[in-house]
């Protein structure tokens, strides 16, 4: 008899080992489902714009092409970029608008011809708005941002 309570005993340990192990992975995997969930939200919220200007004949004009505004947006002429500027005067990689801390910034990535916003020479990470405009080349940039 002893040793079938001590059998009975030992299988009801094991069986609650059992649970409180599955129970800790169902809330790590709980966890990561719900984390792994908000970071998708965040890559699909709308920020903004960047709207395309060009300059013809001293007017800016729209050229119908919006870009999307990302957490970290790269501007430049490669294909890894966010926004792919088609001007010469574009560096490969030129620029980056970035949200920090609720503000976006842009700075120019060590560019040949250099970056403006709102026609002043980038020379370091400059705080932007709504309404600025980023000139890389030819091509013009006003940054639109959702409320």
């Amino acid at each position: 008899m002893p040793n079938e309570l001590i059998l009975l005993f030992l299988r009801f340990i094991s069986a609650l080992l059992l649970l409180v192990m599955l129970g800790f992975l169902f809330r790590f995997l709980w966890r990561e489902q719900r984390l792994a969930s908000a970071d998708v939200e965040n890559k699909r919220r709308h920020f903004g714009n960047l709207v395309m200007l060009r300059e013809i004949d001293g007017h800016m004009h729209l050229t119908g092409e919006k870009f999307p505004l990302k957490p970290i947006t790269s501007l430049g002429r490669a294909p890894t970029n966010s926004v792919i500027i088609s001007d010469n005067f574009a560096s490969s990689e030129h620029a980056l608008v970035t949200l920090r801390q609720g503000q976006w910034w842009l700075e120019d990535r060590n560019s040949r011809n250099g970056t403006l916003i709102n026609n002043i020479p980038v020379k370091q990470p400059v705080v932007i708005s709504e309404g600025d405009i980023i000139g890389i080349g030819q091509i013009r940039l006003r940054l639109e941002l959702e409320n």
